[in-house]
């Protein structure tokens, strides 16, 4: 029982800064952007305002792959499950129906957000066609 106070005391001292910092409002079913990504058209104002909003909440680790599971404290690995599992319901909240059925039993939020960006984010190509073209 002693492990349960401590590891209660652990998670509420975590540091507003800390990625590991859930806030009371940071629930799953916020929509942290206005716009849902539809594919490639709108992916990079999608990205560019998630990345902001999740920079915000200071959970852009988690799909940057920055912020990795704690492997050496059971607390704070389990802590970082839920914020993962926040990071990504916040990401399928913002996707259109279509996309969120290809994410939704994705275990990381990093893969979902590399999934998207690979599936989605074209610009790189088209830069490269557009310009080889104009020469």
């Amino acid at each position: 029982m002693g492990d349960t106070s401590t590891s209660a005391t652990m998670i509420s001292k975590l540091d507003i800064g800390d990625p590991l910092y859930l806030h009371p409002s940071d629930s799953s079913t916020l929509t942290i952007v206005s716009i849902k990504l539809k594919g490639t058209e709108n992916y990079p104002v999608w990205s560019n305002a998630m990345r902001l909003a999740l920079e915000a909440k200071n959970k852009y680790g988690f799909i940057d792959g920055k912020c990795k599971k704690p492997k050496d404290d059971q607390v704070l690995a389990n802590q970082w499950e839920r914020c993962n599992s926040v990071v990504i319901t916040w990401l399928l909240n913002s996707i259109s129906e279509e996309l969120f059925l290809g994410q939704v039993f994705s275990k990381l939020a990093s893969e979902v957000w590399t999934d998207l960006r690979e599936s989605f984010d074209k610009v790189d190509g088209s830069v490269t066609d557009n310009h080889v073209e104009a020469v």
